[in-house]
């Protein structure tokens, strides 16, 4: 009897970018566009130097939960630009002792980043959208979710343009690195909340 594999989900293309796990050599690209200020002020981690933020991300739990988005090329055998980074962090849902079982590995919090020499062409929203149809595609997740401060704007928008509901606005919830407390927001998103024209 043949054995049916299911087809590996990575990279995730779209007619502009791929989504693919991250290398150890990818983390000192990502480290060009985190290192920003305008770019780690929002992160929840942002160490200050090359050699910690390496200690961090190539930690292998961390590293296996992060996809570099990567500017396929207009000519064929170049080499594609990396443009950013997302975090699928998989997770389990809430459940009562009884049927927890079921609720493993049922869900995924998202993150992500894109360096600013690209934002303003969609990039975020299309990188976000294929690796969404690869949870509740091939991975079979039955939610996704999503947080940032209310102040980052461009996140939120993101999640908004891709049909992600706001769950939660929290008033001053959330202690940002400067000292001030920020306001919070939390979106989500369930597979049968996602159509499949919705996909790339």
């Amino acid at each position: 009897m043949t054995e049916t594999r299911t087809p590996e989900p990575w990279p995730a293309r779209t007619d502009r970018l791929q989504v693919r796990p991250c290398t150890p050599a990818d983390v000192d690209v990502m480290w060009e566009w985190r290192r920003l200020p305008e770019v780690n002020r929002w992160l929840g981690a942002a160490p200050d130097t090359r050699d910690a933020f390496r200690e961090r991300y190539l930690a292998p739990e961390r590293l296996a939960s992060l996809y570099l988005v990567e500017l396929l090329p207009a000519h064929e055998g170049a080499a594609p630009t990396p443009i950013g980074d997302i975090m699928v962090q998989l997770g389990d849902g809430w459940a009562q002792a009884e049927v927890e079982a079921e609720a493993k590995g049922v869900e995924a919090e998202l993150g992500w980043v894109l360096d600013p020499a690209y934002t303003g062409h969609g990039y975020a929203t299309e990188a976000i959208r294929a690796v969404i149809d690869v949870c509740f595609g091939a991975l079979g997740l039955r939610r996704v979710h999503a947080g940032c401060f209310a102040d980052n704007e461009p996140s939120w928008r993101v999640m908004e343009r891709l049909g992600m509901r706001r769950e939660e606005f929290s008033r001053k919830t959330a202690l940002h690195r400067s000292g001030e407390w920020f306001d919070g927001m939390n979106y989500g998103l369930l597979a049968e909340e996602w159509p499949p024209e919705r996909g790339v």
